[in-house]
């Protein structure tokens, strides 16, 4: 089953944990698992709603007036990205398919002081990202900034997929990109330039298995993105990409195929794992690749075009 593109874009998703901690790891066995569950779930997942119930406090004031988009902005990196970019004074119009979470967001950033819109869209579809790009630009009157972060996983050896999951997730993926940037990119070129930020993930750099469909589409952005960029670069457009290390949001824990346990027991699990990859020993928060996602976006680093910035925890070092 594929998970909702808006549930957010993490990097290395540790498809094999709950097998991994049912068998050779300390916790041992699946009774053993059931009765860490008191402490396996609850930090890595234990949900960016937890950590971080409104927008973070900041004095930074990066997207004081400017009108920025978001794809997949719902829940995990994309969330804590629309927060954050709220909290610098950023007008954010931003997207997803789970209107219930989409609202929310929406109200979170309002009764914080901020602006925010949510526009319902399914970046699969051509007519859904060319009306999101459009109402966003008559809503906050232009475009400067884009976070281009939808992006799901399906997860499984490559034989074993079907035409239409690989699809699914090229088409979520790679293609969503380019039809968003395709609509983005002539009202940054009128107004004489802006900032693209492309999620794709260290996943496209360090492959495991049981990842083809979706190591292949966070590699295609990456060749998209250089192109992309240079096509742009003198006419005052810059666009980078964002990779991200396995980051503690639902998509991961869904991945993992533990929604369903306690989240203490999740925390416990997700440690562990981490400990036997994650120079860090540990998986990053949505808010700390949000951080990250900021600087790219932002006018901080205006010499930087065509970059692939990873942010992994130390784990591509090993490279």
């Amino acid at each position: 089953m594929s998970e909702d593109y808006d549930k957010d874009l993490t990097g290395n998703v540790p498809k094999k944990l709950s097998r991994r901690f049912l068998g050779k790891t300390a916790i041992g066995t699946a009774g053993a698992l059931a009765g860490a569950a008191a402490g396996f779930a609850g930090g890595v997942a234990m949900g960016h709603d937890a950590r971080q119930p409104g927008m973070p406090e900041t004095d930074k004031r990066r997207f004081e007036g400017k009108s920025v988009l978001i794809t997949g902005a719902t829940s995990g990196i994309g969330r804590a990205i629309a927060l954050a970019v709220a909290a610098e004074g950023g007008k954010v119009a931003f997207c997803g398919r789970r209107e219930n979470l989409g609202t929310s967001v929406e109200q979170t950033i309002r009764d914080a002081g901020g602006e925010a819109k949510y526009i319902p869209a399914d970046v699969t579809h051509e007519q859904d990202v060319r009306e999101f790009v459009d109402t966003a630009v008559d809503e906050f009157d232009g475009l400067d900034v884009a976070f281009n972060n939808a992006g799901i996983t399906i997860q499984k050896p490559l034989h074993e997929y079907t035409v239409d999951e690989f699809d699914l997730v090229q088409d979520t993926n790679l293609r969503g990109v380019f039809l968003s940037m395709k609509y983005q990119l002539p009202y940054m070129l009128e107004a004489g330039g802006g900032s693209i930020v492309v999620t794709s993930s260290s996943a496209a750099l360090d492959c495991t298995d049981s990842q083809s469909a979706y190591s292949a589409s966070k590699a295609g952005l990456l060749g998209l993105m250089r192109s992309a960029a240079f096509d742009y670069v003198d006419q005052g457009v810059k666009i980078n990409a964002l990779l991200p290390g396995t980051t503690d949001t639902e998509l991961v824990r869904g991945a993992a195929g533990m929604t369903g346990i306690p989240d203490s027991a999740w925390t416990v699990a997700a440690k562990q794992w981490a400990k036997g990859r994650i120079p860090l020993q540990r998986m990053a928060t949505a808010e700390e690749i949000a951080a990250f996602a900021l600087i790219l976006g932002s006018d901080d680093h205006p010499y930087m075009v065509a970059q692939e910035m990873t942010v992994d925890g130390g784990l591509s070092g090993h490279s």
